[in-house]
């Protein structure tokens, strides 16, 4: 196995990491907090929009049986790229559409599956932003859906690709 890791903020991240956590090729899957200004952010600081992160999911896959394009196409299925100030029903800055690249590959993967989607005809207004600090969630957040048995409302995928 040759695990790398990804990080991808598009929306609530119990809905996110389970799209992710069922993707072919994820080893783990971990929800917190990035792109903010505070150290090791809590839940709530966030939810109140005092520090500037977003939720976000970091994903750990084995790039030989996927790719960072690939879950890339899946970010972009599972949420509304188009979407600036938050996911469906969920409104605020810590839901926004951002990738948080983790090397320059990464980006330019992220800038090519970004074109294709334009080139289709839809609108993308996620960031791309060179990856900080990532601030592991509570436990509660950890597995959401299936600790409660429940399925994602947020994150629907639609095949674009």
């Amino acid at each position: 196995m040759k695990i790398e890791k990804a990080i991808f903020a598009c929306g609530c991240f119990w809905g996110a990491q389970y799209q992710f956590e069922h993707a072919k090729g994820v080893v783990r899957s971990t929800v917190g907090y990035i792109g903010g200004h505070k150290e090791h952010p809590a839940y709530e600081e966030v939810k109140a929009h005092t520090t500037g992160h977003a939720e976000a999911t970091l994903v750990e896959f084995d790039a030989e049986q996927t790719s960072f394009t690939e879950l890339c196409k899946l970010f972009f299925e599972i949420h509304d790229p188009a979407q600036t100030d938050g996911q469906g029903p969920d409104i605020g800055p810590q839901y926004r559409s951002e990738i948080f690249y983790l090397n320059e590959k990464q980006k330019q993967e992220a800038e090519a599956v970004i074109a294709l989607l334009r080139e289709k005809g839809y609108v993308v207004n996620t960031k791309l932003t060179p990856a900080t600090t990532f601030w592991e969630g509570e436990e509660y957040h950890q597995h959401y859906y299936d600790k409660t048995g429940g399925e994602p409302y947020c994150h629907i995928r639609t095949k674009k690709f």
